[in-house]
C-alpha cells in the first residue's frame, strides 16, 4: 500500500526542478498533488500529465508566491478539489546572485516576498485545514545554516529566517500532531543552478562528495518526512547537501 494514499499534498513552485521532482515523488507514494507555478504553464501541465499517466491525481494552479491572495486561493482550491490538505511543501523560492552592495531594493523585496512572506502566507492558510498527522515541510538551503558562497547574502538571510520559522512553528502546532521540518539542499543540478559553469565551481569545492546532487535526492527526503515513519521528527533542519556543511 502506498504510504501516502488518501493524503493530499500542495507543493509550491512545483512546475520544474526540485518542486517538480517532489510533486512526482509524493504522487508516486500515493498522494493527490496540487502544484503552484508563476510562469510556464506548459511545464506545470507536463508535471500534471506525467503524474496522471502514472495513475495519480494532480492539478496545477497559477499563483505567484509573492501574491498573498493568490497563495491563499491556491490552498483553498487544493482543498476544494481533493477534499483535504495533509502536506504542504513550501518549495517556491528565488535567488538573485550578485554582490550585496549592487542589489536593488526591488530585488531584495522580491527575494524576501517569495522566500519568507510567501512561506508565511501559505503555511498560515494551510494550517486552517490540517488535521492530526499534518506535515509542513520547508525547502530551505544549506546556506541558511552556514554561508560560504559569495553573492547570496539576501538569499542566505531569508533561508536563515525559514530555519527559525520552522523551529518556532513546530512548538506552536506540535500539540495538534502536526510536524514542521526544514529540508536544506546544497548544490542541486537544476535549470537555476546547473552543475556546470563558473557559478558551480565554488559550490562544488565546498562539498565533501565533490559533485552536485540530483533533484530526486531532495524529493526522496521530502517523501520520507511526509510519511508515517517521520512522525517523531519536528522542528528539525535536515541537510541534503553532499557534505557542504560537514
Amino acid at each position: 500500500m502506498a504510504i501516502l494514499s488518501d493524503k493530499t499534498a500542495l507543493v509550491t513552485g512545483g512546475s520544474r526542478g526540485i518542486g517538480a521532482a517532489i510533486a512526482k515523488r509524493l504522487a508516486a507514494d500515493g498522494a493527490s498533488v496540487a502544484i503552484t507555478y508563476t510562469k510556464g504553464g506548459d511545464a506545470a501541465a507536463r508535471v500534471v500529465k506525467e503524474i496522471e499517466r502514472a495513475g495519480g491525481r494532480a492539478i496545477a494552479i497559477q499563483a505567484d508566491a509573492a501574491d498573498a491572495d493568490a497563495v491563499k486561493a491556491a490552498v483553498e482550491k487544493t482543498v476544494a478539489t481533493f477534499g483535504r490538505l495533509d502536506v504542504l511543501v513550501n518549495n517556491a523560492g528565488t535567488a538573485i546572485p550578485k554582490q550585496f552592495e549592487e542589489a536593488t531594493l526591488e530585488e531584495l523585496d522580491r527575494v524576501i516576498d517569495i522566500n519568507v512572506r510567501g512561506t508565511f502566507v501559505a503555511t498560515q492558510a494551510a494550517l486552517k485545514h490540517m488535521r492530526e498527522g499534518g506535515r509542513i515541510i520547508m525547502i530551505g538551503s544549506c546556506v541558511g545554516e552556514r554561508m560560504m558562497t559569495p553573492g547570496l547574502v539576501p538569499y542566505a538571510a531569508t533561508k536563515g529566517a525559514v530555519k527559525m520559522f520552522t523551529q518556532g512553528l513546530s512548538r506552536e502546532v506540535g500539540s495538534r500532531g502536526i510536524t514542521v521540518n526544514n529540508i536544506e539542499p546544497g548544490p542541486i543540478d537544476t535549470d537555476l543552478n546547473p552543475a556546470a559553469g563558473d557559478w558551480a565551481v565554488p559550490q562544488l569545492a565546498n562539498t565533501a562528495l565533490k559533485r552536485y546532487g540530483h533533484v530526486d535526492d531532495v524529493a526522496a527526503f521530502v517523501a520520507f518526512v511526509a510519511g508515517p515513519e517521520a512522525s517523531y521528527i519536528t522542528g528539525a533542519n535536515l541537510t541534503v547537501d553532499g557534505g557542504t556543511n560537514a
